[in-house]
Formats: structure tokens, C-alpha cells, sequence
């Protein structure tokens, strides 16, 4: 995983990982979720990929747009 940089300094995400087509984010808490673009959408997991690499926006966006839509879990 790489590090998120959190630059608004609250986010819950700590860690992601861009795969093609999807992304996997690891959470404050440890567990990890495993978003596709079968899963939430092309559209939502570039705009997601491109919020992890830019290290802010990412958890509230996850919140709003994709919060359910993981093809995977773990914990």
C-alpha cells in the first residue's frame, strides 16, 4: 500500500493501492476495501485513483459516491 498523504490532516484513509480498474484503500481502523470498476464504476474509481494520488479528498468522496459499492472486504 501506499501511504496517503492526507493533506487535509483528519481523513480516515491511511493507506491505497491503484490496480487498473479498481483501487484497494486501506482505513484508519486497518480494514481494507477493494473498489472495481465493476463494482462502483470506471468513472467513480478514476476520480477515486486520481484523489488517492493527489492525497486529499478521498475518504469524503468514497462517503458520498462508492461507500457501498466494494467488490471486497477485509478486516
Amino acid at each position: 500500500m501506499t501511504r496517503y498523504r492526507n493533506l487535509s490532516g483528519d481523513s480516515g484513509v491511511r493507506g491505497y493501492r491503484i490496480e487498473p480498474q479498481a483501487i484497494a484503500v486501506e482505513f484508519a481502523d486497518g480494514s481494507q476495501y477493494l473498489y472495481t470498476a465493476a463494482s462502483a464504476g470506471a468513472e467513480v474509481i478514476e476520480r477515486m485513483q486520481a484523489l488517492a494520488s493527489a492525497g486529499r479528498g478521498l475518504a469524503t468522496y468514497i462517503n458520498r459516491h462508492a461507500h457501498d459499492a466494494y467488490a471486497r472486504k477485509w478486516t
